[in-house]
């Protein structure tokens, strides 16, 4: 359905067990939608101009939330836990396509796709 900025908000409500475990690809979820959404999520676009901020996906116990576009472009993306929303981590992109952000074992990424597969691995 386009790019991901253009698609709707979802004004819903929702819990952390009701999060989506696939990539929601006709509607953007906001974390003002979600009833748990710690204060760093809520904040996570706000030094990059205020871009959208949306869900993305589950990754196994991790949320995966992103702030400003995909490509091109500055963006942030934040994994929660979803069984202790203290532990967080975040991976940056730059326009340049390069990237930095430590996984839940301690190793710093320069790819995202690394960074997601120590998300899935760490359980």
């Amino acid at each position: 359905m386009g790019v991901p900025e253009d698609r709707p908000i979802d004004t819903a409500y929702y819990h952390t067990v009701e999060l989506p475990a696939l990539p929601t690809r006709d509607r953007n979820i906001v974390p003002e939608c979600w009833i748990e959404a710690p204060p760093t999520l809520l904040s996570l676009g706000d030094d990059l101009g205020g871009p959208l901020v949306a869900f993305k996906r589950r990754i196994g116990r991790w949320l995966l939330w992103r702030a400003g576009p995909a490509v091109k472009s500055h963006a942030r993306y934040l994994a929660l836990d979803s069984e202790d929303l203290s532990r967080q981590f975040v991976f940056r992109l730059w326009p340049d396509g390069k990237g930095e952000g430590t996984g839940p074992d301690g190793v710093v990424y320069a790819r995202f796709r690394t960074w997601k597969e120590a998300l899935r691995d760490s359980g």
